[in-house]
């Protein structure tokens, strides 16, 4: 965008906001200053939300998960590292389709540790979240007050007002997800690419600081978000904004900074010479990988995915648009919007599509959307009304959303229920190893290394010569346990009554086929978490689905609000319809010393 078109967009708009009569947004300097504070006080609070209320993780979220937690728990050994890392790091154990890289989860267990002292260790998942999802949040408070500086505060209050609307970026946003730690770096980028027409000697300085950026996020978390960074300089030179030799330098500067930072961390956890995000792009595109997790039609990001992204309708039929028309708002639109939609009209090649492979480029069109409310808010109240009530109403979608998918983590509540009755039992020894197998479900829905501590107390883990693990000194009066989980999935070892001898307690979704294969064993069910299986309707007189015994975790909860309902509404209920999906099991007699055919995984 050239310095006449920046000038122009801020001029219509400051013009526009002397009418601050026609607008409830301007009608206050004071009122508008506190309203700025609290809606930029609301994407972190947001944030935080969804984490308070989905603290556990899902099976793309376990690789930096777990490599955070072995970082923080093991260390980095400078002798013997081989034997050390391999005996003790769970990626040697499972380490995925494809390598990844451990700079996200090195820099999040340096950052975390000391707040982890401070706080306690069974605080230390929770804490290491939200530090991923503080710094989205930056990423994001930044981006806004850069989009402020280009076009104006109401142009900042209409965006923050749609993405504090919006559900998957708030969500996501502290999920240890390589797209997540991509994505804060993404948005910083192109935080940097709005014009500041106060300082346009700045545009340079700001463009080289968004293609390393870029670069960053592309040679270290996500290698797509050079597909990202190729859409805009295409668009930038084309105006043209930037020349060919302005870009040659910052990039190549910063992928060789961006590659001397993977190369040596990743070939020192891997323990072999690697760069992940190359071995993860031949694997997936080269080699076509990436089909054998589910094929989506070339329209499906179009169609399904960024509707979704954006909640709001109003945004891609009417704001974005209407941005796009406006010949006011055309350059600064085009700017946000055509690199975006290029970049996910390419990416539509691939065979395996998810929602947030594109979270890259919710920011800017969400963007592109504030300018049009903006505008839009400005002629009537009637429209301002109209466009506030979009907001609310796609908020209230996304709190639904929130509700719902806080409610599909059963391993998670399993692994926290067992911890935490473990920790209130009498009989209960401070200190004492419980051994505890999780099925693949389990282990897909929410079981994590730090879900093991949580019985522990708040003592930060001491590493024993052996590569074990305690909690607590010997003779201390510290309450707590340890939980040693075991993630056995090959079939060989499972068929093995005596494999099943070895464990205390068992999370499982087929409690019959444990019993079956340790026939010699009791098994008593101390309780059974569900999780949601889609939305039932039940009329008066209606009885609902009940568990298939003592329900625990938020099934119980669901159970209970769904009867005070009822009790409310006559026995009517429209909610979520809660399912049987994973079991604790308790052994009882019949149990050995361990299975000895396979050495327990932690």
């Amino acid at each position: 965008m050239t310095s006449q078109n920046v000038s122009l967009g801020g001029a219509v708009e400051r013009k526009d906001e002397k009418k601050a009569s026609r607008s409830s947004l301007d009608s206050d300097g004071s009122g508008m200053k506190l309203l700025d504070t609290i809606l930029s006080a609301s994407i972190p609070v947001l944030i935080l939300t969804h984490l308070l209320l989905a603290p556990y993780t899902k099976v793309e979220e376990s690789f930096n998960i777990q490599a955070t937690h072995d970082v923080l728990v093991y260390g980095t050994p400078s002798s013997n590292i081989h034997s050390k890392l391999s005996n003790t790091y769970d990626h040697f154990t499972f380490p995925g389709a494809v390598p990844r890289t451990f700079v996200g989860s090195v820099l999040l267990a340096g950052i975390s540790q000391p707040i982890i002292l401070i706080f306690g260790f069974q605080h230390a998942q929770f804490i290491v979240r939200a530090l991923l999802g503080l710094f989205n949040a930056f990423s994001l408070h930044v981006f806004t007050r850069n989009l402020r500086q280009a076009y104006g505060p109401a142009s900042a209050r209409w965006y923050l007002l749609l993405q504090a609307s919006q559900f998957h970026v708030l969500f996501y946003a502290s999920r240890t997800l390589p797209n997540m730690f991509a994505f804060g770096l993404t948005t910083l980028a192109s935080s940097y690419l709005l014009p500041n027409p106060k300082n346009i000697r700045s545009t340079p300085r700001r463009q080289r600081l968004a293609i390393a950026m870029f670069v960053f996020a592309a040679v270290i978390f996500r290698s797509e978000v050079a597909l990202l960074l190729a859409t805009n300089l295409l668009y930038l030179v084309l105006l043209p904004a930037i020349s060919i030799e302005q870009i040659i330098f910052p990039f190549a500067a910063s992928f060789a900074i961006a590659l001397a930072t993977s190369v040596p961390i990743d070939s020192y956890f891997w323990q072999k010479p690697i760069w992940p995000e190359l071995w993860g792009f031949y694997y997936n595109v080269v080699g076509g990988n990436s089909s054998n997790w589910g094929t989506s039609p070339w329209y499906y990001y179009f169609v399904s995915a960024l509707p979704r992204l954006l909640v709001n309708p109003l945004s891609y039929t009417v704001l974005i648009p209407y941005s796009l028309y406006h010949p006011a708002l055309t350059p600064a639109a085009k700017k946000l919007v055509i690199p975006s939609l290029l970049f996910v009209a390419i990416y539509s090649l691939q065979p395996h599509k998810e929602a947030r492979f594109i979270f890259y480029v919710v920011p800017s069109l969400t963007a592109a959307a504030a300018l049009g409310a903006a505008t839009l808010s400005r002629k009537s109240q009637l429209v301002t009304f109209i466009l506030f009530v979009s907001v609310l109403a796609s908020f209230a979608v996304s709190t639904g959303m929130l509700l719902v998918s806080s409610l599909n983590y059963p391993g998670g509540e399993a692994l926290s229920y067992l911890a935490t009755s473990l920790a209130e039992s009498p009989s209960s020894n401070p200190g004492e190893v419980v051994p505890v197998h999780a099925d693949v479900l389990s282990c897909m829905t929410g079981v994590t290394l730090f879900g093991s501590s949580s019985a522990a107390g708040s003592a930060f883990p001491k590493l024993e010569p052996d590569g074990g693990l305690i909690f607590h000194e010997k003779g201390s009066g510290n309450k707590g346990v340890v939980i040693k989980v075991d993630k056995t999935e090959e079939e060989e070892d499972l068929v093995h009554e005596e494999f099943w001898r070895g464990f205390r307690f068992v999370l499982t979704e087929d409690p019959e086929m444990v019993k079956g294969r340790s026939k010699g064993v009791d098994w008593e069910t101390v309780g059974v978490v569900r999780g949601f299986g889609g939305v039932e309707v039940l009329r008066p007189g209606q009885e609902g689905q009940r568990g298939d015994g003592e329900v625990v975790g938020k099934g119980r909860l669901v159970e209970e609000v769904r009867e005070r309902v009822r009790g409310l509404t006559g026995g009517w209920w429209v909610g979520p319809r809660m399912v049987d999906r994973i079991w604790i099991l308790r052994r009882g007699r019949g149990g050995n010393g361990g299975w000895k055919g396979r050495e327990e995984s932690s």
